[in-house]
């Protein structure tokens, strides 16, 4: 078996030998580096309690309505799943998934609390997705473009709210926020596209569920 020998070089008039550092050396060196990065991935990090509490908000409220927007498309997919809808419901409830992945991770690394009505919203989201599934592709895609709506009016707030704070500070938490509400919109236009209006009742149908969107963010942000 050979043995590794360290490679040795002489510097320029000198008798003296350059080592070369090894590869564990290397490996040291550069986590000493990665070391130094950022520790926090969206939310910055604050001692102002204040500005703590609006963020927690933020997240725990955020959390709860991609909670809620999977809970509708899992009622959804629970009627309408063998029919032709069915890879459009789920291909915007993949996106929903992986919004609410991030969420999660995002109140486990900064300890926000979730909402205390999660257990509620189950139960309310599954229900609003299976219900208007019944009134058939119409019916689901009515609800859609109603809920998308509003969680992109919401998120749209939070952007203008951390703009007037300070953008620079909430780069990262701007990103998500914008790359979000975006694909909440394309799911709006994906509703409107398969015939969301054409579902009797659709402008009192959008208001009530709007309305109880409204309600969902008000409290899910104060408990």
């Amino acid at each position: 078996m050979h043995r590794f020998v360290r490679p040795r070089l002489m510097l320029r008039d000198s008798k003296q030998p350059l080592l070369l550092p090894t590869a564990g050396q290397l490996c040291t060196k550069h986590k000493s580096v990665v070391s130094g990065v950022r520790a926090y991935v969206v939310l910055p990090p604050t001692n102002d309690e204040e500005e703590k509490a609006m963020l927690h908000r933020m997240m725990r409220v955020d959390h709860a309505g991609e909670y809620g927007a999977n809970r509708i498309y899992a009622g959804q997919m629970a009627v309408l799943g063998r029919t032709q809808i069915r890879p459009l419901i789920q291909e915007m409830w993949d996106q929903e998934k992986q919004h609410l992945s991030k969420f999660n991770e995002i109140l486990a690394e900064n300890r926000v609390r979730p909402t205390l009505l999660l257990p509620l919203w189950n139960i309310a989201g599954f229900a609003l997705g299976a219900g208007s599934a019944l009134l058939g592709k119409e019916g689901a895609m009515a609800c859609t473009v109603a809920v998308e709506e509003s969680i992109s009016e919401h998120y749209n707030s939070q952007i203008r709210t951390l703009m007037e704070k300070d953008p620079e500070k909430y780069t990262e938490l701007l990103q998500l926020i914008k790359e979000f509400r975006d694909d909440e919109m394309e799911h709006h236009d994906t509703g409107l596209e398969h015939d969301a209006e054409t579902v009797p009742g659709y402008q009192l149908m959008k208001a009530i569920i709007q309305a109880g969107c409204k309600a969902a963010i008000y409290v899910s942000e104060r408990l």
